[in-house]
């Protein structure tokens, strides 16, 4: 079978200069890869004609499907439909489907539509009008020499929404695509090192049409197992086979598969046990309480947070004792175990969670460095605690904090 490639080009300046992440082109080739189409190249061009048209050359000499975000604005920096134009060899012309859009997505907006705006409706003739129903910039689908095109606006939502509704459904009736199945799974609490000696003889016994990729992130790594075959059905079944496999081998760490987060794998855990939690978050600032809220239906396990930043108020509102405080300071296992039982008994929660620390880039002394940070999980019975040594980064550090809070609870909870 023929492998089907892709190339991507991003325009504008703005994504040069670092004013704007080039979030598009990642999206993309995991959407592609899912369907079995090799990305083989990224480009980001600027606005300059020169190198836009070069970048198109280039892409067709090279790839089945060249993609094309950003630079269909209306202003005069926006050369991305002029130059395809050119390209293509074919004039600009009214597209009286395209304008009706346009101006109907202002009419219902009560906002005035000027020239400028209607000139979006103008296409090249040789295009596809593809409709945006979530913007004012229209998709344009090219097709020459077996190569195809789609060009589409910069805005990440309205680009998704063309990929999803027309580019993703067109392609496997254009092109033979593989059968390409993922599966993810997710731990955390360990390093990747630590995870790949667990599983290696797993790992070199895996069957040639299963390939295994580590993808570390943040405090986490996920497994990502791939199949490739012809049939959707037996390829599920056979990655779920060495899922089944391998789990045992790591169950500690696993806390979720494919899509799901570890904030959604506590909120599930604690419907499951029909129990709550509420956090006194210090060096964090509400942070966890951030994680936690962000998941639909939160409020069914989410009792409350209070983030007493300075002492005064881990003693009033948490009641942790003055002499805790000056005999241990804020950063010390006795005054998070404290923080974690008072805010626990202060929202009547199953559980209470608590985070101190020192965040950085200042405030670290010789016994406490930046990154010390102490965390607790209090319950009926107990409350557990961990030391983390961290980094000199602030945000990092509150974002470390977050998910060693999190498996914390995971941990407790499982282990009662």
């Amino acid at each position: 079978m023929k492998v089907v490639t892709a190339e991507i080009i991003a325009i504008g300046d703005e994504l040069l200069y670092g004013q704007i992440v080039d979030t598009n082109s990642h999206w993309i080739s995991q959407e592609l890869d899912l369907i079995g189409v090799k990305v083989v190249r990224k480009t980001t061009v600027g606005d300059d004609r020169k190198d836009i048209l070069a970048a198109f050359a280039s892409a067709e000499a090279r790839a089945d499907i060249v993609l094309i975000t950003g630079g269909l604005g209306p202003t005069l920096d926006d050369l991305t439909k002029p130059l395809m134009a050119e390209y293509f060899d074919c004039p600009v012309v009214e597209n009286q489907a395209a304008v009706k859009a346009v101006t109907e997505f202002f009419q219902k907006r009560g906002r005035e539509i000027t020239p400028l705006n209607i000139l979006q409706g103008h296409l090249p003739v040789c295009c596809t009008y593809v409709p945006n129903e979530v913007g004012t910039a229209p998709g344009m689908w090219f097709e020459r020499n077996g190569t195809y095109w789609m060009s589409m606006p910069g805005v990440p939502h309205e680009m998704k929404k063309l990929m999803r509704d027309f580019v993703l459904p067109k392609l496997p009736n254009l092109f033979s695509l593989p059968v390409i199945v993922h599966r993810m799974i997710k731990t955390v609490g360990i390093g990747e090192s630590w995870l790949a000696d667990l599983i290696r003889d797993w790992e070199n016994a895996l069957p040639s049409t299963i390939r295994l990729a580590y993808l570390p992130s943040l405090g986490q790594v996920k497994l990502r197992l791939t199949g490739f075959g012809t049939v959707k059905s037996e390829i599920e079944k056979s990655i779920q086979q060495q899922i089944e496999l391998v789990s045992p081998k790591i169950e500690p760490y696993i806390y979720g598969y494919d899509s799901e987060t570890l904030e959604e794998a506590i909120g599930k855990l604690l419907n499951q046990h029909n129990k709550t939690v509420s956090l006194a978050e210090s060096c964090t600032g509400g942070y966890i309480s951030h994680l936690i809220t962000s998941i639909s239906g939160s409020s069914s396990y989410f009792q409350g947070a209070v983030v007493p930043y300075h002492n005064q108020f881990k003693n009033e509102l948490v009641r942790v004792k003055n002499d805790t405080l000056n005999a241990f300071g804020a950063v010390s296992e006795e005054t998070v175990t404290e923080m974690a039982l008072g805010v626990r008994e202060l929202f009547k929660a199953d559980y209470g969670l608590s985070s101190s620390g020192i965040a950085g880039p200042k405030g670290g002394t010789a016994e406490k460095p930046v990154g010390t940070v102490w965390i607790a999980c209090a319950g009926e019975d107990f409350v557990e605690t961990k030391k983390l040594q961290l980094t000199q980064d602030r945000m990092l550090n509150i974002q470390l904090t977050g998910i060693a809070v999190l498996n914390l609870l995971r941990i407790c909870i499982l282990k009662k």
